[in-house]
């Protein structure tokens, strides 16, 4: 049976000096907080052998704790994201 090592990440979507327009889509300029922003280190990873397997959305705590939900209604943006990622062991 083939064993698998984890990685989980919060990862930040904001335009670094770096990205510059290397990864824009169509020649057009990504937003500051596009998700796009992070394939530089995607790529990174996935170079190291780490497949993306889970990402999503997070409103990330100061204890670097999750929130779940948070009632009343209330819309909030992010631009961190939770990622898990596989490689074999």
């Amino acid at each position: 049976m083939e064993q698998w090592e984890y990685l989980t990440l919060f990862l930040e979507a904001t335009k670094q000096e770096t990205d510059s327009m290397a990864y824009s889509i169509e020649s057009e300029e990504l937003a500051s907080y596009s998700p796009e922003h992070m394939m530089p280190e995607l790529n990174r990873l996935g170079a190291k052998g780490w497949e993306l397997v889970h990402m999503q959305p997070a409103f990330v705590g100061s204890n670097e704790d999750v929130l779940l939900h948070e009632g009343g209604g209330m819309r909030r943006w992010t631009n961190k994201y939770f990622c898990v990622f596989k490689r074999p062991a």
